[in-house]
């Protein structure tokens, strides 16, 4: 059987690593699809630079509209990246009938039903294994190896260049600003990184995972998000002596409990913001520029997925993955593949996305007070009124200045609008110095 022709949409860092693992691992990427796979066009504005990539042997255009147009093409990755020419052209390789890979989460997150929509009513694949966590194969096991179980919570570490940044942080004592520089220096971070370190690219993921996991839309204008430009030194040292440390987390979570906890109604979080996760679970433990997710079942448990969520050839692993899928269900009825968001089309719930006012989880607290006698009293007293109970206090001196006292408190769970309806009252007491930090806990467990 002749190779299944592939066109291919930009040829940049994931690009090239396709094309390089795609040839090395031929002969073993046929064996499991049940015939080759060849990228047999490629499209890229920097046409000398591509062909040096390709060799002979590979037609180089800088026209993508040509990929698409070609009828020898089944294929097409998209690996342009961003909203506008990237959808155009993904909208259009639907509408001539082509399979489509892309590792644009972006692109997914924002316009993913209609792009959905569009594939299947003309009976073809959206792949997009590695719009997620670069090499690691949640969206696979969400979609399939879990569909058993009745998820109730997702949480990843599924930025890179954060994690990177806050282990330099916690290892080292570095401010923000100087661990974001030493991410820039070797590359883990962009010249600008602002998607990364103000939460986006992980909210893009964490809003494609909450789908799969939920049966629900994708909705990223829903989700919360924020990122770690705010984040101390004091405050990670401080989640240390705790037993905690602080990650930039996904969290996605199923909540039909709330109404028991004081929220008004149930739904599902959606958020991403930095976290303190006690530092003997796993997840804590995963440094440098690496991803994890953990995902948790009814029926499984826990279940832990870690590796490299970036790079060339991590993500030209998911990308090729996405081709062998398609390879092997080329020919087979639209109506008995798996679906793109794991739930049959007509089974997808609107369920309502929680404000993140109506979101139970405990809190990290670090006010700057007087250190005068009864602070801590009118303090405690204020989270009573609230009905918040406390978990923890720490009190330290005060980098701030003398007569000054760093006071830390951890919460258990609450509404987060009871913890905002307090922290304004705490606020404007004269005893308290600076603003109050507030980071959120969670123990996943």
């Amino acid at each position: 059987m002749n190779p299944i022709q592939v066109g291919l949409l930009g040829i940049g860092t994931v690009g090239s690593g396709t094309f390089r693992v795609l040839r090395r691992n031929q002969e073993e990427i046929r064996r499991r699809a049940g015939r080759g796979i060849a990228i047999t066009m490629v499209a890229d504005l920097d046409t000398e630079r591509a062909r040096a990539i390709v060799g002979d042997g590979v037609q180089v255009v800088a026209d993508a509209r040509a990929v698409i147009a070609n009828p020898q093409i089944d294929i097409v990755i998209e690996l342009i990246g961003g909203y506008g020419i990237a959808k155009a052209l993904v909208l259009e390789a639907i509408a001539a009938g082509k399979h489509v890979v892309t590792a644009n989460k972006a692109l997914l997150a924002v316009h993913g039903s209609e792009i959905f929509a569009a594939a299947r009513d003309k009976g073809v694949i959206v792949a997009f294994e590695a719009a997620v966590a670069g090499g690691i194969p949640i969206i696979k096991a969400l979609r399939e190896g879990l569909t058993a179980n009745r998820i109730e919570w997702v949480a990843g570490i599924i930025n890179g260049t954060t994690n990177f940044i806050l282990s330099e942080m916690r290892s080292k004592g570095l401010d923000f600003g100087v661990a974001l520089k030493e991410a820039q220096r070797l590359g883990y971070a962009e010249a600008d990184p602002t998607f990364d370190i103000e939460g986006v690219d992980a909210a893009h993921k964490a809003t494609i995972m909450s789908a799969i996991a939920f049966g629900v839309p994708v909705q990223f204008d829903k989700a919360h998000v924020e990122g770690i430009t705010a984040l101390q030194a004091a405050d990670i040292r401080y989640a240390e002596q705790l037993g905690y440390r602080i990650k930039l987390l996904g969290i996605t979570r199923r909540r039909d409990d709330l109404k028991s906890a004081g929220s008004p109604a149930g739904g599902i979080e959606l958020r991403v913001h930095p976290t303190l996760i006690p530092a003997k679970r796993l997840i804590a433990n995963v440094e440098g520029a690496m991803n994890a997710v953990v995902v948790q079942g009814d029926a499984v448990g826990p279940t832990l997925y870690y590796g490299k969520g970036a790079g060339s050839e991590p993500t030209a692993s998911a990308v090729i993955a996405d081709l062998v899928d398609i390879t092997r269900l080329h020919t087979a009825d639209a109506d008995h593949r798996v679906p793109h968001l794991a739930f049959q089309p007509g089974e997808l719930h609107d369920t309502r996305i929680l404000p993140m006012a109506e979101v139970v989880t405990a809190f990290y607290l670090r006010l700057v007070v007087a250190d005068k006698a009864g602070v801590l009293a009118r303090i405690t007293g204020i989270l009573a009124d609230n009905d918040i109970s406390i978990d923890a206090v720490l009190q330290r001196e005060s980098a701030e200045g003398e007569r000054q006292t760093d006071l830390v408190i951890l919460t258990h769970d609450t509404v987060e609008g009871r913890m905002t309806a307090a922290l304004a009252l705490m606020q404007a007491l004269p005893t308290v110095l600076a603003p109050i930090v507030k980071i959120r806990k969670e123990e996943l467990n």
